[in-house]
């Protein structure tokens, strides 16, 4: 029997990391996280409970919630997408919208926050067998990870990939120039937050996708995972 491992991909937002992460994990029968969702959730919670005010967060209030904040994830049986779900209501939808994307960095950079959320992470993948992707994965959650990745391209490449993904999902009222100034402040405030900053753990292969298809991506990946189990 072939033996599972755990397959940590870490990289800047819009860098198509979970979109890669998917479909390895769909290929190789493995189960697949989306973290970057779970901190999306996090700020829909906070967006709901008016808990947010411009870029500053109500902590202490946000910390004594943390307890009330239920994340799970759900497969949708007519596209076998997994959806994110807060508290038993799918909201896949909600966390991907622009006011959404534009609060993130701030709730995730909150300590208690990855605390909590890091704890959930090593649970969902104790068994290893997964595909998990995110911003700390392979220095913080599972720095003893067998595969790591670190996912790179420039920012005006991931952030006209945001850009024609809002407009494929109808958001035409959103500009270029608006995604890539989110895309440049959540860059800046992921390496730089005091706790479990963005970076290349020192064993990660860099994969530079500025350039790659989505089937070269695709293909590099499952290379590099056959070529790690057969050792």
């Amino acid at each position: 029997m072939e033996k599972k491992i755990t397959i940590a991909i870490d990289g800047f937002s819009s860098s198509g990391k979970s979109t890669m992460a998917k479909k390895l994990a769909k290929t190789i029968g493995y189960a697949y996280i989306d973290t970057g969702a779970m901190y999306r959730a996090v700020t829909l919670f906070c967006l709901n409970h008016n808990l947010i005010n411009g870029d500053v967060v109500d902590v202490a209030e946000l910390e004594r919630s943390l307890p009330d904040i239920k994340i799970t994830f759900g497969v949708n049986p007519a596209t076998g997408a997994s959806e994110t779900y807060l508290n038993g209501e799918c909201v896949e939808h909600e966390i991907r919208e622009m006011r959404v994307s534009g609060k993130v960095s701030f709730v995730a950079a909150i300590p208690a926050v990855r605390h909590a959320l890091v704890a959930q992470q090593q649970r969902m993948g104790a068994e290893k067998g997964i595909v998990m992707d995110g911003r700390d994965i392979g220095t913080v959650v599972f720095p003893d990870a067998e595969m790591k990745i670190y996912v790179d391209a420039s920012a005006e490449t991931r952030a006209r990939r945001r850009f024609d993904e809002l407009r494929a999902k109808g958001n035409t009222s959103v500009t270029f120039e608006e995604v890539l100034r989110n895309v440049q402040e959540r860059d800046h405030i992921d390496q730089t937050r005091a706790e479990s900053p963005l970076r290349k753990a020192d064993d990660a292969l860099v994969l530079d996708n500025s350039h790659m298809t989505i089937a070269e991506q695709d293909a590099w990946l499952l290379d590099t995972f056959r070529r790690i189990t057969a050792q």
